[in-house]
């Protein structure tokens, strides 16, 4: 039997001389199922502010959510996440209104769970949109965000999205033990099913500039950082002990924020633990696109699918996306 497999048996771009060989020989593919769209909210009705920095985002009043929200439904896609913003007058050093039953994003789930139940919620968990030095957690008199005091406020607030309906929620902190200490909670309240998402490997990133313009923190920040809490980029092994210990605490999923800068991180975690793993084209790398379509030096589709596929090669099971409706569209047209 002939086993040589050199040129000229062996003719690799064979399989690649037709579109319906090509097809049978994709080894990953992009579906409407792969797809998470973050979502910003406000408060009023009939509201839509469009976000500077990310071209085609918009804020929206919750009315326009639940009609949004439809949209999404009838296009197939699985879950949305919300991150609220939040007015100053409702932004403290103790981030109170972060478990309050009645602030905005509470009321949004509630309604979102009554009108359209059938399209996942994933709500962040974290204290930046409501802090008034815009960190994630609380802080003592130097400014360093202190662990354990933190977690006890997410616990609160991750009880609050439960109790109205999330689904999943999403603590996107970076907190030591927050996971273990949510999962605890959930249990004894009844919300054994309710689902944690961990942000496990949250970068500090720079990547991150335009959402803090969509949640309204950037100014609050005043130009700090967040590097004690979030991970450094140049690790990459530190962020397998931080996905070990989410699994360990109770997270059912894990994520890996930003994305395509961080796509080794991915593939090392799948590989590692082969759990649910998701990925965050954060609003940076978004932003970016976006700069070069409108600028005509890319053309929007393909280099968007092109981008998404790279998260699936690295083996993500989901991406969060701020395409992910103009991606549902594209996908039912082919």
């Amino acid at each position: 039997m002939n086993t040589n497999r050199f040129f000229p048996a062996s003719r690799l771009r064979r399989m690649r001389e037709h579109d319906f060989s090509r097809r049978l020989m994709a080894e990953h593919q992009l579906t409407v199922n792969d797809l998470i769209y973050p979502m910003f909210i406000i408060e009023g009705e009939n509201q839509r502010q469009a976000i500077a920095s990310m071209p085609g985002i918009e804020r929206l009043s919750v009315d326009l959510l639940l009609a949004e929200a439809k949209e999404l439904v009838a296009l197939g896609i699985p879950a949305i996440a919300l991150f609220p913003v939040t007015s100053a007058d409702k932004k403290s050093l103790q981030a109170e209104e972060a478990w309050n039953s009645e602030a905005l994003l509470q009321r949004a789930v509630r309604l979102l769970k009554q009108q359209v139940p059938e399209l996942g919620i994933i709500t962040d968990v974290a204290l930046d949109p409501f802090t008034t030095h815009g960190q994630d957690g609380i802080i003592d008199e130097t400014g360093y965000v202190m662990n354990d005091i933190t977690t006890a406020a997410l616990v609160k607030q991750a009880l609050s999205h439960a109790q109205a309906g999330a689904d999943i929620v999403a603590p996107s902190d970076m907190m030591d033990g927050r996971i273990g200490a949510i999962r605890e909670a959930l249990e004894d309240a009844g919300f054994g099913n309710t689902r944690i998402m961990a942000y496990s490997a949250k970068y500090a990133s720079s990547y991150y500039g335009p959402f803090r313009d969509a949640v309204g923190s950037a100014g609050n920040l005043k130009g700090g950082n967040k590097k004690t809490y979030q991970m450094d980029p140049a690790n990459s092994n530190e962020a397998l002990h931080e996905v070990a210990q989410d699994l360990e605490e109770g997270a059912d999923m894990v994520m890996v924020k930003p994305g395509m800068p961080y796509l080794d991180i991915v593939r090392r975690v799948k590989d590692e633990f082969g759990v649910p793993t998701f990925a965050y084209q954060v609003s940076g790398e978004y932003a970016m696109h976006m700069a070069a379509v409108q600028n005509g030096w890319l053309a929007e589709e393909p280099v968007v699918m092109e981008s998404l596929l790279a998260f699936k090669r690295a083996g993500a099971d989901g991406i969060l996306t701020y395409f992910a409706k103009k991606v549902a569209i594209w996908l039912q047209q082919k």
